[in-house]
């Protein structure tokens, strides 16, 4: 088997595993993340409606005259901030977690800390 299939289909696994127990609601959605080389993503998605509720990225936040780099924890972390805000505006103040195929490590526990902050539990 090629070795990108592989990987594709590990990565899909572990995504299917982690997103079998997590369950977004009108009242609880699910923070979402999805990470890149050189940006980070979050929604909060109603997973009954099929609908994305708030969504957050390092490309479209602008700290100043330039956006921050989302391969770093600091980008992470302004994700993290500005989707707990999307999220207090809207009403929502508790979501569930969905790490996707990624550790709780690095940027993704960097975002996660920072929506904890900004006043999202979870």
């Amino acid at each position: 088997m090629d070795h990108q299939k592989a990987k594709c289909l590990q990565q899909l696994r572990r995504r299917q595993h982690v997103r079998r127990r997590i369950n977004g609601t009108t009242a609880r959605p699910r923070l979402t993340v999805f990470r890149s080389n050189k940006h980070i993503y979050a929604q909060l998605i109603d997973d009954s409606q099929g609908v994305t509720l708030a969504a957050a990225s390092s490309v479209a936040i602008k700290e100043g005259d330039k956006s921050p780099y989302g391969g770093n924890l600091k980008g992470a972390v302004a994700v993290g901030k500005k989707i707990a805000e999307e999220a207090k505006a809207k009403g929502i103040a508790q979501a569930a977690f969905d790490r996707g195929h990624y550790k709780y490590h690095g940027r993704v526990k960097a975002l996660a800390d920072a929506a904890r902050e900004g006043g999202l539990q979870f």
